[in-house]
């Protein structure tokens, strides 16, 4: 049973752009995700481990999102909204609620650029609609001449063996989809590419997979692809630690001592890890002939 909920605020102001996605702005239209994969990071006791049950959807979101985007827009206070920072902006129930396609249509009015990441497939219905919007959005002056985009879009590919993605990302098409999705994504004429966000320590970030993810990228004619690190929250039953620990006890018990040495009591894998990644990333871009930045001369993050 869906939820519905009130809000008096839906566009969120980030503090400074961010440095991967170079967005300034971002926008949920729901709280919890039907693709309920593990290691999201919102999980926790709010949603319960099957977040599709608790999900809640922003009954006024539009008419909220309408008053500020106006707002912002009279001051020119324009930049790159994120459509789904905490949520996958197409889960199944968008595709009846259309609270994602609402947005979309207020954003072009509006003249907002926009970022969105997805594992879903339902993307697709909006693409003329996304279209308009990467002709006529607005973007910050320092953005005009490296982006002259108005849309960059994602397919989110944490490992592209199904048997895994089966089991952490149940709610989700599967990683030959995505990548499908991705290839009539670019065939339309966006900018597009890959999030291998997060790229499992000691499953898809070993030479060999991760290469896989890299060249099944490049395949479906991508743009680029942003490789991250994996970061597990909480230790409470339905938090992204916990659930993503069982997940390993099931798949191969062999790597829970590997994470337990990786992660110990922090949420995060240790920079030492994070540079290494990062290298091997910089390598296969290299070798592929892809960049791992949405911008050609973006210096990644660390």
């Amino acid at each position: 049973m869906l939820q519905q909920k009130e809000v008096k605020s839906i566009l969120n102001k980030h503090k400074q752009r961010d440095s991967w996605f170079l967005d300034e702005y971002s926008v949920n239209p729901y709280e919890g995700c039907s693709c309920n994969c593990l290691y999201c990071y919102i999980r926790g006791g709010k949603y319960g481990e099957n977040m599709d049950e608790g999900l809640i959807v922003k009954s006024n979101a539009l008419e909220v999102l309408e008053k500020q985007l106006a707002a912002r827009a009279n001051k020119g206070q324009y930049g790159i909204v994120t459509v789904g920072s905490a949520i996958d902006a197409y889960m199944h129930h968008e595709e009846k609620l259309k609270l994602t396609e609402g947005m979309l249509k207020l954003l072009l009015k509006h003249r907002f650029p926009v970022f969105i990441s997805t594992k879903s497939t339902l993307i697709l219905r909006d693409i003329e609609l996304l279209k308009e919007i990467d002709k006529t959005a607005m973007l910050p002056g320092d953005l005009k001449e490296t982006l002259k985009r108005g849309v960059i879009l994602s397919v989110s590919v944490s490992t592209t063996d199904e048997k895994i993605t089966n089991m952490l990302e149940p709610g989700a098409a599967t990683p030959a989809e995505r990548l499908t999705v991705l290839k009539k994504l670019k065939e339309a004429g966006f900018l597009c590419g890959v999030n291998a966000i997060p790229t499992l320590p000691f499953i898809s970030d070993t030479e060999e997979e991760l290469e896989r993810t890299i060249l099944a990228t490049k395949q479906a004619g991508a743009d680029y692809i942003l490789v991250g690190g994996l970061t597990l929250f909480g230790n409470q039953p339905s938090d992204s630690k916990t659930l993503y620990f069982n997940f390993l006890k099931r798949y191969d018990p062999s790597l829970v001592p590997k994470y337990d040495k990786l992660y110990g009591i922090n949420f995060f894998p240790p920079k030492s890890y994070l540079n290494e990644l990062r290298e091997k990333t910089n390598r296969l871009c290299r070798k592929h002939n892809i960049r791992n930045s949405i911008l050609e001369s973006h210096v990644e993050r660390a």
